[in-house]
């Protein structure tokens, strides 16, 4: 490339001009088009703005980057061009090597660098980097100083292509003038013509200095314009130094060049210097060489020196002496002195001159002493008072000497992101070991900070614990490691480590932090090391610019290093102003304490059973990360300072509409600020919490509280007050979001027991979870219980009380259902509560103006709506409706109306409003907050993350927002315009940081759908917004085009085109639907959600053609109704394929498929039957069950109409069948009343059947009326029928399955006379008939139901008739129906009376049957944890014998009818109900025993028979007798009911 910048753009390739649109981040969709196009570099430099936007379809954005960089571009070209005019002859070529130090480093030039060695996930990076350099190829090089002259032991470094200033002649006799010589050709050259050249320049240049008094340096190493290779003059080269005597020892031909005062020269000439020059680009060692020359007057006063140079005559191949010359200086250059009487008579006026430049040097004032403690104070703080303590800091440093370990309380106070160490010896004596005395550190390496390429941003934050502890990157190996992460030496780590460390740091900046949220220290507290100065370049780069990066180091020999590389990225001035120097680690550890909130190494304090307190120590704390733990003492570390200077800003903030934080109720506490007010349900809370308190024999360890409440109303602060009342009693903590119930509920039980002697002697926990879902706190619930379970707690101990915070549409009715469990807090204020927020309001309006409290003022007008209004509109007034900023409030408004808890973070608004633009840094909020406007500041509530700290903006209130939104817009425009805009913003869409949550606020925005189980208004089938266009906009085609765009801007994501089908075929537009049906699937094939919506485009275009038909009255002849025929038989097959994959699906359960192939099969049917074919003769019913049900007949009629799909009619039978069965098993297996809110995804299921027992009943019972005689006689049913018109008339009266029987226990009304008949409909001896096991299912169950309704009816058939009936079910168990397995468990339960022959028997028929159970039921289950679908249980073993021993689970839910569903199952799961008298009586109680939390019951010959206990945490932890209610399910027996025998 850099042959290819050498001409102009003009003559750049399609290919070329590829690479360079790619260099400055153009997107590949464009690059590709301009490469189609042909567009090469004269084409290039044809084309206009509007060309590429009107030809090339461009965006304004690209177009614009793409001329202005290409204009750039030119320009610099024909200002090099100039500029290599003037000051060379020739024209130098460009080289790769000699890119501007500015642009990015390149991999080091070694041997593992090359394409073959880079890893593959690291060529991108590599090759962007090595185009950037390429493209970005300058001749204006860094400046840089020079080594600071005639200083010892100065450590000092140069940078290879930098620049020094120009050679200079002398100006003031003590500033030195400087000379550069390359050496390049002389440096491979023999020792003794290098010696002769080196001494030859050096004597020279020190005889013209001495003899005009003035200080000088010759540099070797540094082009000299004269030169002519393409270097600038003063660029520093460096040359390699193998020895250096070499350079020591050519100055011995000061003796032989001088033949008067030697000794006098030795001591004006300085020995020479060795600087070290640093290249990115190699790992050879070069050096500029220096020699200084002090001509003090008191050495050369009244001398003129004559020198006889060296030379190395190749003639005579010696060195051979010039003539004695006397030499000066004139300008920038050495000459010899033609007037030398003059020269001589001048030697007194020259020595005066150097006289009194010597004595201003001497006399000159003291430097000034800078106020470093001042400037410490502004660097670290940003220029505000305070640390910020939401800011992340980034260390930085090197090895610390042991007194400076001793003074860094500082330190433990910050919150700090990572450390950089390259200290290899850190963890065993350095920073490291003494920071984690106190703070948790994560150790890591650089190899850490690769990420791969399937990894998102937020997976690798976890998979590290960033946020959440500091991650400590050794840059250099550990010395105490016995991995392979061993230290190495410079050269070594230049090749091995600074790629990985460059991502790290690329990593950190350009994804994980965004700017402004973080500060970066250099801590020098050792010599340093050319990989930290590497350092400071990758995050001066990824950083654009130094604004976060300060340095603080005590010795000024240190800094000098730091300086001499930083200056050239930086300037001299930058690198002075963010650097403290010279100031001790003591004085700086007693100056940073003064500026931080919180006082050094506060102690915090937990309650402990024994009523006193114990410490909680600091790293202890952060071991248990997904806990916020509220201490005894908390916030009573914050400084009085800082109390007294942000009292008012905090309290102001929560009254404007913040989240309250610790800090308010502590300063409320301590009478710094006024009362926080606790409404009416404060106090229903408390009681709550009292009441789980209270000792009790039937306590569960893990009691539940839920709040709930409008959006904005104070629930959040209600529970707050709560947790902070009960720190002193209590343990307390919130749970962080984000972090699984696993991981939360380790925590609390470590925070539960710590300190702590007894895990039966701890303090409750008292937990607060805000704004999770139902599922999340059942499976933390489940994760707590098994928990205390497996600590064996005692029963009745209560150790942990979760208090759930979720917001409502109607709170109060969540109340109701469930009134000692559940609170309400809601906009509505009580009479007593106005009182106080009256009052309340008089004491703000005094100290605030009235726009700075706003959400406290709409509170005490009960978010009243048409104040409301008159509020928003005042504060609107004078908005320009056309600025950014109302533009972003638009946006934000639209958000937070349709998206819970959603928000900008502040760095996309940044960049969407231009503030990038603003250099003021240090002051980046203040900037922010001042962009914004008056109105925009006082709709904005700031908000910070509490893990990330990432900055973000929401408005102050829902219901403001969705006022806003109404006013705004007005009728000039439209919520789904406003929301075409959002989504065509490619700043906000596009910009890295905080990009995975905004995309997901714009996904939940479109996709997610209202659901009452989320606190929502209602139901609906499409996202609230969407259903606005639809409803409120009359706009369904506008609503498609919202979902259409987002469908691109997601790159094409499925959901959206899920989305689209189901857009589509509501407004009956099906081929539309079919075409993004297919879309979705197409990308997702085994996604059974996604293949459920195909199946349902089919469907309702299916069920459109049959209404088509019925409205227009079309004649329903074959022909007619052939294509809706053929559309069902689409469904059909789309079901299908829906249920094969939910079957496939390891870890979700979707039964939707099957309900749906059901309801079409009937519709299909239901078609037939009455087509004329069929409906108009005498046995049209009779002729369509034949079609359907035989094999080889078709009526002539439909021969021809429907020849494509005779086969797929003929098989609706037996997948009807099929699809009922799988449901009734489905049924049979898990309750259907577990209300789960679940997470909503955008593929759930299309319609959701509310009643599916009911429902499988009725549906069963339709599918065999179609294939059984239309008039039923009862009376005269059972003569003439063959088994299969039997088995149909079954399935029509509702006996056609397991589940459709047992719902007549449920719908009792003719219950009985339909059981007779189905009875009567089955062989009168059963057991010599041929029955299949579904028959035989079936029989067995009409029996044991109408036993259950009807125990006298003779005709019901003996246990042992029907135990001698499960002897057909096949020998092989796993070819037996889960239902056949189910009753072998069921009726051969052996009895008390029982022969013990008869009883083994028996045992060993259950036991086997239970094994196979246990296989299915995990094949079943799939990886769905249990508590998501629990087994029912479908009788109880009772008191009675024969069939009257088995008692239905709905014969004794009469005892909890009262109760609302979830707190019934409630009752029967935590062990309540049994309590009951009317329970006790019907059921057998079964004894038997635990054994290491196995429950046992007694099997013939003491053979152990392993039984299920349904509630885990009933069971006992020790070894006990005991006794249990015995019930029936799909997984086998299970105990109930467990209790120790006294």
């Amino acid at each position: 490339m850099a042959d290819e910048l050498e001409q102009s753009p003009k003559g750049w390739t399609e290919s070329q001009v590829s690479d360079w649109l790619r260099s400055i981040g153009v997107k590949k969709q464009y690059i590709e088009k301009l490469y189609e196009e042909e567009v090469n570099g004269q084409v290039l430099l044809s084309l206009n703005e509007d060309d590429l936007k009107s030809k090339m379809g461009m965006k304004s954005g690209p177009a614009h980057l793409i001329i202005q960089t290409r204009d750039e571009l030119i320009n610099s070209k024909k200002k090099s061009q100039e500029k290599k005019k003037t000051s060379s002859g020739k024209t130098p070529q460009l080289e790769q090597e000699h890119i501007d130090a500015k642009s990015v480093q390149c991999l080091p030039a070694t041997s593992e660098a090359t394409p073959a060695q880079i890893p593959k996930k690291d060529e991108a990076v590599v090759k962007d980097r090595q185009t950037a350099q390429e493209l970005n190829v300058s001749t204006s090089k860094d400046d840089c100083r020079p080594r600071p002259f005639d200083q010892e032991a100065i450590d000092f470094i140069y940078v290879k292509h930098r620049v020094i200033q120009p050679e200079s002649g002398a100006f003031n006799l003590i500033s030195p003038c400087h000379e550069f010589k390359s050496l390049a050709k002389a440096v491979t050259l023999d020792r003794t013509r290098l010696q002769a050249k080196f001494a030859y320049e050096v004597l020279r240049f020190a005889t013209g200095c001495m003899n005009i008094r003035s200080n000088g340096t010759i540099h070797f190493g540094v082009m000299d314009s004269k030169e002519g290779t393409g270097n600038v003059h003063g660029e520093i080269i460096g040359i390699p130094v193998p020895e250096k005597d070499i350079y020591v020892d050519a100055l011995d031909y000061i003796e032989r060049s001088f033949s008067s005062s030697k000794e006098h020269v030795r001591q004006c000439i300085r020995p020479p210097r060795f600087i070290e020059v640093m290249d990115g680009e190699s790992t050879e060692k070069r050096y500029v060489v220096e020699v200084d020359i002090v001509p003090s007057i008191s050495i050369v006063k009244n001398k003129v020196y004559e020198v006889r140079l060296p030379n190395f005559k190749e003639s005579s191949n010696k060195v051979e002496f010039e003539k004695e010359t006397i030499l000066r200086r004139v300008g920038a250059k050495t000459e010899p002195v033609t007037d030398i009487s003059d020269f001589h008579e001048r030697v007194k006026d020259r020595d005066a001159q150097r006289e009194e430049a010597e004595k201003t040097l001497f006399l000159g004032a003291p430097d000034c002493c800078q106020d470093l403690g001042r400037k410490l104070k502004m660097l670290m703080t940003s220029g505000k008072k305070f640390i910020e303590k939401e800011k992340w800091f980034i260390l930085v440093t090197n090895k610390f000497n042991p007194d400076d370990l001793r003074n860094l309380d500082w330190l433990l106070n910050m919150t700090m992101f990572c450390v950089f160490d390259f200290d290899p010896d850190s963890k065993v004596s350095g920073l490291c070991s003494q920071y984690r005395q106190h703070h948790v550190a994560n150790i890591h390496s650089l190899q850490s900070y690769r990420i791969s390429s399937d990894m998102s941003i937020q997976e690798f934050t976890t998979h590290l614990h960033l946020f959440d502890q500091t991650s400590w990157i050794f840059c250099n190996g550990r010395s105490d490691y016995k991995g392979d992460d061993s230290p190495c030496n410079e050269m070594t780590w230049f090749k091995t480590k600074m790629t990985v460390l460059r991502e790290a740091v690329s990593l950190i900046c350009k994804q994980i932090l965004p700017k402004g949220t973080f500060q970066v220290i250099f801590l020098l507290t050792s010599p340093v090391e050319k990989p930290l100065l590497h350092t400071f370049n990758e995050f001066f780069t990824d950083m654009e610019g130094h604004e976060d990066i300060i340095c603080i180091c005590e010795s000024e020999k240190n800094f000098q290093k730091w300086q001499s590389f930083t200056e050239g990225s930086c300037g001299t001035e930058t690198v002075n102003n963010s650097s403290v120097v010279g100031m001790k680690m003591s004085h700086i550890n007693a100056t940073l304490e003064q500026i931080q909130s919180v006082n050094v190494c506060a102690r915090k304090h937990l309650p402990v059973f024994v009523k006193g307190t114990c410490l909680l120590e600091t790293h202890e704390e952060e071991k248990m990360y997904s806990l916020e733990i509220l201490t005894v003492d908390h916030c009573d570390e914050t400084s009085q300072a800082f109390i007294e200077e942000e009292k008012e800003n905090i309290d102001q903030q929560f009254y404007h509409g913040g989240r309250i934080n610790w800090l308010n109720l502590w300063l409320a506490e301590h009478r710094h600020v006024g009362e926080v007010i606790e409404r009416d349900a404060y106090q229903d809370v408390s009681n709550c919490v009292n009441d789980s308190l209270k000792s009790n024999a039937d306590q569960t360890p893990v009691n539940s509280i839920n709040i709930f409440h409008h959006p904005g109303s104070g629930g959040s602060t209600v529970a707050r007050q709560v947790l902070w009342n009960n720190r002193k009693g209590l343990r307390c903590a919130v749970v962080k979001p984000s972090y699984s119930p696993a991981v939360v509920a380790q925590h609390a039980v470590e925070l539960r027991e710590y300190e702590e002697k007894d895990p039966q002697r701890c303090l409750p926990v008292l937990l607060l979870i805000e704004d999770s879902d139902r599922e999340y706190l059942d499976d933390l619930r489940n994760e707590l219980e098994v928990a205390t379970n497996a600590k064996r707690i005692l029963c009745g101990t209560l150790c942990f009380i979760l208090m759930s915070c979720r917001r409502s549409h109607d709170p109060e009715k969540r109340c109701k259902e469930s009134p000692l469990q559940n609170v309400s807090v809601t906009h509505k204020l009580s009479e007593q509560e106005k009182r106080q927020f009256a009052k309340k309001r008089k004491v703000l309006e005094e100290h605030y103006e009235h726009e700075f409290i706003l959400t406290f003022v709409l509170m005490s007008e009960g978010f009243d709506k048409k104040y409301v209004q008159q509020f928003v509109k005042h504060l609107l007034q004078g908005l320009d409706s056309t600025s950014l900023v109302t533009s972003l409030i638009l946006y934000v408004a639209l958000l937070n109306t349709y998206v819970q808890n959603s928000f900008i973070s502040q760095s996309h608004c940044e960049e969407f409003l231009g503030n990038f633009l603003i250099h003021l840094e240090r002051f980046r909020q203040h900037e922010f907050e001042k962009s914004l406007g008056d109105q925009a500041k006082l709709i904005f509530l700031h908000l910070r993350d509490d893990k990330t700290h990432i900055k973000s903006i929401r408005i102050i209130h829902p219901l403001v927002a969705k006022e806003i939104l109404e006013q705004l817009l007005g009728d000039k425009q439209t919520q789904s315009s406003l929301a075409m805009s959002l989504l065509c913003n490619t700043v906000l869409f596009e910009h890295r940081f905080g990009r995975a949550e905004y995309l997901s606020f714009l996904k939940a925005l479109l996709i997610t759908r209202s659901r009452i189980s989320k606190g929502d208004k209602y139901d609906s089938f499409f996202s609230p917004l969407i259903v606005h266009v639809r409803e409120k906009e009359k706009s369904p085609d506008k609503a498609i085009e919202l979902l259409t765009k987002a469908f691109q801007c997601f790159h094409n994501d499925p959901f959206f085109a899920q989305q689209l089908a189901r857009l589509h075929y509501t407004d009956e537009k099906f081929e539309e639907a079919k075409y993004w049906a297919e879309t979705a699937a197409q990308q997702l094939p085994k996604n059974s959600y996604i293949l459920d919506t195909k199946g349902q485009v089919y469907k309702k275009w299916f069920e459109a053609k049959c209404k088509a038909i019925e409205n227009d009255r079309v004649q329903k002849t074959p022909e007619n109704i052939a294509d809706a025929v053929a559309t069902a038989l689409k469904a059909l097959e789309c079901f299908q394929e829906c249920e094969k994959a939910a079957e496939a699906d390891p870890e979700r359960n979707n039964s939707s498929g099957f309900f749906s192939e059901v309801e079409v099969g009937c519709s299909v049917l239901k078609l037939i039957s009455s087509s004329e074919v069929f409906a108009n003769r005498a046995n049209g019913h009779s002729e369509c069950m034949k079609y359907l049900s035989t094999p080889e007949y078709i009526p002539e009629e439909v021969e021809n109409a429907w020849a494509p799909f005779h086969d797929g009619l003929k098989k609706l039978n037996k997948a009807m069948q099929d699809a009922l069965d799988w449901i009734s098993e489905d049924l049979s297996y898990f309750q259907t009343d577990i209300g789960f809110d679940g997470e909503e995804t955008p593929e759930s299921h299309e319609e959701k059947i509310s009643h599916p027992l009911k429902w499988l009943a009725k549906k069963s019972s339709e599918y065999g009326k179609y294939f059984s005689e239309t008039a039923l006689q009862r009376k005269s049913i059972a003569t003439n029928l063959t088994p299969f018109q039997k088995r149909m008339i079954i399935y029509r009266l509702g006996g056609g399955n397991m589940t459709s029987i047992l719902f007549n226990l449920t719908d009792q009304k003719d219950a009985v006379t339909l059981l007779e008949t189905i009875l009567s409909l089955y062989p009168r001896n059963p057991k010599m008939a041929k029955f299949g096991q579904r028959d035989i299912v079936n029989y067995i169950m009409a029996n044991l139901t109408l036993n259950c309704l009807s125990p006298t009816i003779k005709k019901i058939a003996q246990l042992k008739d029907l135990q001698e009936l499960c002897h057909q079910f096949p020998k092989d168990k796993g070819t037996c129906l889960s239902s056949g397995l189910f009753l072998r468990t069921l009726l051969f339960w052996p009895e008390d009376h029982d022969p013990d022959n008869e009883k083994e028997t028996k045992y060993e028929i259950v036991q086997a049957a239970v094994d196979q159970l246990k296989k299915d039921y995990l094949i079943k289950m799939k990886d769905i944890p249990q508590r998501k679908r629990r087994l029912y249980t479908h009788f109880f073993l009772g008191s009675g014998n024969g069939l009257d021993k088995f008692v239905h689970k709905r014969k004794f839910e009469s005892v909890t009818k009262m109760f609302s569903v979830s707190e019934k199952r409630m009752k029967w799961f935590r062990g309540e109900a049994w309590k009951k008298p009317e329970i006790a009586t019907m059921l057998n109680c079964v004894s038997g025993w635990t054994e290491d939390g196995q429950v046992y019951l007694e099997g013939p010959r003491k053979r152990k028979f392993n039984i299920l206990p349904l509630h885990l945490p009933s069971v006992p932890h020790s070894n006990e007798n005991i006794t249990f209610y015995l019930g029936f399910t799909f997984r086998g027996p299970v105990a109930c009911n467990i209790l120790v025998k006294q």
